[in-house]
């Protein structure tokens, strides 16, 4: 694979969960950490409530899930723009499922997106939902985060035509 752009990205992931005696058992400390970047918001984070964690705060399997949505959408919304087709609407209600093992090793087994997205009448005063639909094809080929993950990721995409 040859890249004619490289882009690059940092992060500074910080442990908040000491409570004072540090990782001296594995109760004694919080799963929550800080994720910052500069010029953005601090997120703040923690474990799977499954793992000790804050269900308060994010966790790095629904960020993963929301990474891979997110990330469809923009590349959808590229283009229908090209294509002529007027989103007004976008909503994903995106899941993932995760296995672990014993001895706590795990992976995502997979992620499906369910865009429902709305569309402007086209001229006709019909919508081109068949174009609609298929433009969700090439924004998963296209999907940077979809492209680097090894499990797979399903689109079960609604069309409708608002009004």
């Amino acid at each position: 694979m040859s890249a004619t752009h490289t882009h690059h990205y940092a992060a500074t992931i910080r442990w908040a969960g000491n409570r004072g005696t540090g990782t001296s058992g594995y109760r004694d400390y919080d799963r929550d950490w800080d994720w910052l970047a500069e010029g953005m918001e601090v997120v703040h984070g923690s474990a799977d409530p499954a793992f000790r964690g804050d269900g308060a705060r994010h966790n790095p399997e629904d960020m993963l899930v929301a990474a891979l949505s997110s990330c469809h959408l923009l590349w959808y919304l590229h283009f229908c723009a090209d294509a002529g087709i007027v989103v007004t609407a976008y909503e994903d209600n995106a899941t993932g499922e995760m296995a672990t093992q014993r001895g706590g090793a795990g992976e995502f087994a997979s992620v499906t997106l369910r865009p429902r997205v709305t569309i402007a009448p086209d001229d006709e005063g019909a919508g081109n939902t068949e174009k609609a639909l298929a433009l969700h094809e090439k924004a998963h080929e296209f999907c940077f985060i979809a492209r680097s993950v090894n499990f797979p990721v399903g689109c079960e995409a609604e069309i409708t035509v608002g009004a």
